[in-house]
C-alpha cells in the first residue's frame, strides 16, 4: 500500500480563485512554501489532513470545501474523473475511482446498496485523527459534481450523515438538496439504490481504452517512487541514533550519488529535507508513546543538537509542544 497522497496541482489556482492565499494556507499547515510547486505534490495522510485543516482555518467562508469540490468545467477534471465519465453509470465510475485510489494511496471508497439506498463513504487507512471536515465536505461536493456531469441530471442524495456536527448546515442542505444528519456512525452520502445504475451520457469506451494504459503506468511509477522513498526513509532511521545523518552519508550506504539521491527524490516529488523530517517525526511519535524518555533524550536520538530544536520542529508537525502531546497520547490511550 502506498502511503502517500498525490494533491492535484489545481487545488492551489481553485484556492487563489476562491479568495483564499494557499501560501496562507501553506504556513497554517506547516508544509514546505514550495510544495505547488513541485511537479507532483505527493503528502503523507497526517499532511493531507494538516493541509485541509488549514484551508478551513485560513478561509473566511465555512462552505469552502462544497466551494472546492464543485467543477462544472471538464478541462479542469483530473485524468483520473474523465476516465471515470467514462464509464456506464454512476455506481462504475465511483468503482473505478475507488479502484485507483486504492492502488494509488492510502484511502478507501466504500458503497454499500440495499433494496432502497446506496450509500458511498470515504475510509482513510493510516489516519491517526478524525479527518477534517473541510476534507469531508470537499470529497461528498466531488461525488455530486461527478454524478450530476455523468448523468446530465441534477441527480440528488437522500441524506448526507456526518460524525461531527456543522455549524453552517442550512449552507451543506441548499448545496446537496437534502437533509443532513449529524452524529452519526460515518461520514457518509446516502442516495437512492436507482441512482447508482444512473447511466453517464459521457460514457466512452474508446476513451476508456486510451486512458488505462497511462493509469498502468502512472501506478508503476507511484509504486516504484513510493518504495525508494520508503527506502531513504528506513536508511535514516537506521542511523538517526544521536546523529543527523547527511545526505552525502545515505547516498554511500545506498551505493548512489548525492546528485543521484537527490534527483530521485525529486522525481518522487519529495527532498532529502522532507524525507528527513518524515523520519524525525515518525520516531518521535514512536518514542513519546512507547517509552519513557525525558524530552532531551527523545531530541537527543533523533539527531538534534538541543531539546529546544526538537521541541519547535514538534510543535510545527503536531501543533503542540511533545510534553502535551504525550500527555493528551497516555489519556486518549487509557480512556
Amino acid at each position: 500500500m502506498n502511503k502517500h497522497f498525490r494533491v492535484p496541482g489545481r487545488l492551489r489556482s481553485k484556492l487563489e480563485e476562491s479568495g483564499v492565499r494557499s501560501s496562507a494556507v501553506l504556513q497554517r499547515a506547516g508544509l514546505p512554501p514550495s510544495l505547488f510547486d513541485q511537479t507532483r505534490i505527493l503528502v503523507t495522510t497526517e499532511e493531507l489532513f494538516a493541509l485541509w485543516r488549514a484551508i478551513g482555518e485560513v478561509s473566511s467562508d465555512p462552505a469552502i470545501g462544497l466551494k472546492l469540490g464543485t467543477e462544472t468545467r471538464t478541462e479542469r477534471f483530473h485524468p483520473m474523473a474523465i476516465a471515470a465519465l467514462s464509464t456506464e453509470n454512476f455506481s462504475a465510475a465511483i468503482t473505478h475511482m475507488g479502484r485507483f485510489k486504492r492502488l494509488t494511496c492510502p484511502e478507501e471508497m466504500l458503497q454499500h446498496t440495499d433494496d432502497e439506498e446506496w450509500s458511498v463513504r470515504f475510509r482513510w487507512l493510516l489516519a491517526v485523527d478524525e479527518e477534517p471536515r473541510v476534507l469531508t465536505e470537499y470529497c461528498f461536493a466531488w461525488l455530486l459534481t461527478l454524478g450530476r456531469h455523468g448523468s446530465g441530471t441534477r441527480v440528488t442524495p437522500l441524506r448526507v450523515e456526518f460524525i461531527q456536527p456543522r455549524p453552517h448546515l442550512k449552507a451543506i442542505e441548499r448545496h446537496f438538496g437534502c437533509p443532513v444528519v449529524t452524529e452519526a456512525l460515518h461520514n457518509t452520502i446516502v442516495f437512492r439504490a436507482q441512482d447508482a445504475q444512473l447511466p453517464f451520457i459521457t460514457r466512452n469506451a474508446e476513451l476508456l481504452d486510451m486512458l488505462a494504459p497511462q493509469f498502468d503506468q502512472e501506478l508503476k511509477r507511484a509504486q516504484e517512487q513510493e518504495t525508494f522513498a520508503e527506502i531513504v526513509r528506513a536508511a535514516i532511521q537506521e542511523r538517526l541514533t544521536g546523529h543527523r545523518p547527511s545526505i552525502e552519508d545515505l547516498a554511500r550506504q545506498l551505493h548512489l550519488s548525492s546528485r543521484t539521491l537527490q534527483r530521485r527524490l525529486q522525481e518522487s516529488g519529495s527532498s532529502f529535507q522532507r524525507v528527513l523530517d518524515e523520519a524525525r517525526h515518525q520516531m518521535a511519535r514512536y518514542y513519546l508513546s512507547n517509552s519513557v524518555l525525558e524530552l532531551n533524550e527523545a531530541a537527543y536520538l533523533l539527531g538534534y543538537e538541543d531539546s529546544n530544536s526538537f521541541v519547535r520542529a514538534f510543535r510545527t508537525w503536531e501543533g503542540v509542544p511533545p510534553g502535551h502531546w504525550r500527555e493528551a497520547h497516555r489519556i486518549a490511550a487509557a480512556s
